[in-house]
């Protein structure tokens, strides 16, 4: 058995939870290393939107966190180099029960800390050429809400710890094992002051029994890019529409969804049986894309279903107008969740902690979750001489 240099911070995941946690931790100073099973992070961090959504958090503390993350990704993406676009948010209404969401919604938005403006058809249109004109009554404009390339951002800011902030790095190393201080990995182990497992989906190596109480669950989603043959043309804000309300939590405060959600069941019921919602982004590249569905269990089915996508599309042409695209890419993800909440921060043992269920969020609350941790954590240490049990 070979031992390894000891650490300040292990975390045991390369995703988006895994990293921010990283970059905290180091810009306080703290000698951090990070443990991936992969030669690079794969999994939903990589397979998402890329969207910093403000917007679809609830007032309160989720909104506070989402938007101290927006700082720390517009800082990060002039550190590190990749394209962070402040484009916002259209949800549009094309129905009335979906325009009296939004003017309910909009009677406090504002005042709760919601950066957004009510537009009747004519103002929104002038928001994206691909707004569709024909049935639309109004939408709510956010600026808040900003896009990123998943698979550029994570490869830069890795990239930016290790030259920068000196955080190391153990790519295709899989942590089997913790027995505090030690992470044991095959004939090797280190040692740390404090250990995080942000390991995602992966709910079997690590503390299973944790995971099986809990009651969290994974989550497979379905996502399509597609390519616009017209030179550089432009969509502006990400588009949602009427499914979106239901979707989030921002919203579920509003009487009328109700109304709302009644309609969807009684006359689309497929897009309830595979949790569909429908988002239009772009990425830097001018790419666009397109999701997503979400189908609940321990173990997803590993065949994308053609039927999704095509319902995705279908929805998609209800309230945008698009040039010719192209199909480019389909794919799946897998992330966890919990129900009703947007976090999972436990300690199974002192010097452990799990960050976990981030859910669809993940890109929106990561950096705040973590900033709220590493200070925690720090609080906690330099009044003691030990290791600190962090529940919630």
């Amino acid at each position: 058995m070979s031992r390894g240099t000891h650490f300040d911070i292990a975390i045991i995941g390369g995703g988006i939870v895994g990293l921010a946690h990283a970059y905290v931790a180091a810009q306080k100073g703290f000698k951090v290393v990070v443990f991936e099973r992969t030669s690079k992070s794969v999994g939903a961090s990589r397979r998402n939107f890329g969207l910093i959504w403000p917007m679809g958090q609830e007032a309160g503390k989720y909104l506070e966190r989402a938007k101290r993350s927006r700082e720390i990704w517009l800082e990060l993406s002039m550190k590190a180099g990749f394209s962070c676009h402040e484009n916002g948010s259209v949800h549009l209404a094309n129905h009335q029960d979906e325009w009296e969401v939004l003017e309910e919604f909009f009677e406090n938005a504002n005042d709760l800390g919601y950066d957004c403006q009510l537009l009747n058809a004519t103002a929104i249109a002038t928001k994206s050429p691909a707004i569709k004109l024909d049935g639309l009554i109004g939408g709510l404009w956010s600026s808040m809400e900003m896009t990123v390339d998943p698979r550029e951002a994570l490869d830069k800011i890795t990239a930016y710890l290790d030259r920068e902030l000196n955080v190391h790095f153990n790519f295709d190393t899989v942590v089997n094992r913790i027995d505090f201080p030690k992470l044991y990995s095959g004939n090797s182990y280190w040692t740390a002051d404090q250990i995080f497992v942000c390991s995602g989906s992966d709910f079997e190596t690590l503390y299973p029994e944790t995971y099986e109480d809990s009651g969290m669950t994974k989550c497979k989603l379905q996502m399509m890019r597609a390519q616009i043959p017209f030179y550089n043309w432009q969509l502006g804000p990400t588009l949602c529409g009427g499914l979106t309300l239901r979707h989030y939590t921002a919203f579920k405060h509003c009487s009328a969804i109700k109304a709302l959600d009644e309609r969807f069941k009684e006359r689309n019921p497929e897009f309830d049986r595979w949790g569909i919602h429908v988002l239009l982004a772009q990425n830097a590249s001018g790419e666009l894309v397109i999701g997503d569905s979400h189908e609940y269990g321990w173990s997803p089915e590993p065949f994308d279903k053609e039927e999704i996508n095509q319902i995705i599309l279908k929805y998609l042409k209800t309230f945008t107008e698009l040039p010719p695209m192209e199909i480019t890419e389909r794919w799946h993800g897998v992330y966890s969740k919990l129900e009703g909440k947007n976090e999972f921060v436990y300690s199974p043992e002192t010097g452990v902690t799990i960050v976990n269920g981030l859910g669809g969020a993940g890109m929106t609350l990561s950096f705040g979750l973590a900033e709220e941790n590493i200070n925690r954590m720090d609080a906690k240490s330099r009044n003691q001489h030990h290791p600190v049990s962090m529940k919630s």
